[in-house]
This record gives structure tokens, sequence and C-alpha cells, in this order.
């Protein structure tokens, strides 16, 4: 029980921190269950069932806030969601990749931290369609290999190439996240059964965290704001996949 709860509040500042960028926080979840030593066979179901859980109230907060572009979505996950479902199925070795995927996070967290000033203001997302086909196939199929929902890799992508403010780069994110999660879950449908008892303390921590965090991303933190906050999660998701694996 003790262990319970302490993976418990750990969670709460995990949520609350990854959506208020408009992430779900699998990448830290799978850390905390690392570092205190769950199972393994627990952890890959247990992280997309809590990812769910957030990336939904993440995605009804920033659709509320009118910060969710359907249209630019519809791209993204028409590709990402199938191959998010065939990278679950996927094992691959994780002794170099990981490492190789969180020093590029670490790279990408940098550049946020460095340019957290001059990040594009608010406005009309620019979204090319088959680029965005393209770029969805990739990242869902990285999230389906990682067992992540993807929008840790997706973020930096929009941000970057400058085809949405920090904002609505959240809000696009969070529901390519939810949809990724859920092509995961349905994926792996039979680990469903093996998750944790003690997710009933954890399911209500993260809602605490993702509705806290959500709120700040959605309707208070500036762009600015939020992009330390990504380069945060960034450093968090990059360490873990570094050295938790």
């Amino acid at each position: 029980m003790e262990q319970t709860l302490l993976v418990a509040v750990l969670f709460v500042a995990v949520a609350a921190l990854y959506s208020s960028v408009g992430h779900a926080g699998a990448s830290g979840y799978l850390a905390v269950m690392a570092i205190v030593g769950i199972e393994p066979a627990l952890m890959r179901p247990t992280a997309l069932v809590l990812n769910i859980l957030v990336a939904s109230i993440v995605v009804a907060r920033f659709a509320r806030a009118g910060q969710i572009e359907w249209r630019a979505l519809l791209p993204f996950v028409a590709a990402s969601v199938p191959l998010a479902f065939i990278g679950g199925s996927i094992v691959l070795p994780g002794a170099a990749y990981k490492p190789l995927v969180g020093i590029v996070l670490l790279v990408a967290a940098v550049r946020f931290l460095m340019t957290a000033g001059r990040s594009r203001e608010e406005g009309t997302v620019r979204v090319p369609a088959l680029p965005a086909v393209a770029i969805g196939g990739g990242t869902g199929l990285v999230a389906g290999l990682t067992g992540t929902g993807g929008g840790i890799f997706l973020t930096p992508v929009l941000l970057i190439l400058r085809w949405a403010g920090a904002r609505q780069a959240a809000g696009l994110s969070s529901g390519f996240i939810l949809a990724n999660s859920l092509a995961g879950l349905a994926g792996n449908v039979a680990s469903v059964g093996i998750n944790p008892a003690a997710l009933a303390v954890w399911l209500p921590a993260v809602a605490i965290g993702g509705l806290v965090g959500s709120q700040l991303g959605a309707r208070r933190l500036s762009p600015p704001g939020i992009r330390r906050a990504l380069a945060l999660v960034l450093v968090v998701a990059g360490l873990k996949l570094i050295f938790v694996g």
C-alpha cells in the first residue's frame, strides 16, 4: 500500500506536467513504474490505460478552449492509428534504439529552452496534408514501438516546422495521443486483464493531475511557458529512455 500511494503521488505530478503541454504522460508513468520496480508485464498496459484517461481529459479541455483544429488532426491520425496498432505488435531490442530516441528528445528539449521566448504566435494552423500523413504514419509507428501515445514526437515537429503555435500544437497532440493510445491498447487487448489492482488508486490520481495540468495548458500558460514546460517533459522522457529503458 505504501508503494501504491507513493506511485500515485508521483503520477499526479507526471500527469499535471505532461497534460499542461497536451500530453498524457505515458513515458513518465513507465519511468516511475520502472524506478519503483513494478513488474514489466504490468507496465505497458497500465501506462496505456492511464494514458487514455488523461488524454481524454486533455482533449476535452483543449477542445473546449478552441485549441484543436480537427481538420488538421485528421491526416495525422489517419496514418498513425493503423501503424501504431502494427508497431505495438513488434518487439525491438531496446539496448540501442531507446537511448538513441532519448538523445533526440534531449536535443529537442535544449532547442525549445533556447527558443522559448521566440515561439510562433497562435494563429491559423497550417498543416500540409501529404506531409502530415507521412509524419503521422512514422510517428504512429514509433508510438506503437515505444508504448507511448506519440505526442512526445509530434509536438516538436509541429513547432519546429512552424505549422502551429505552442498551444495549438498541444491541442493537436492531445487528440493524436488519445487515438494512438486506444490503438495500442486494442493491439494488446489480451493484456488488459492483467492490470494491477492499484489502478483503483492510480486512475483518480492521474485524473486529478490531468485536470490541473490541462487547465493550465489550455487557458493559463503563455506560449513561451508551454514551450518551457514541453522542454522539461522532453528531458524527463529522454532521460527515462536513456537510463531506465
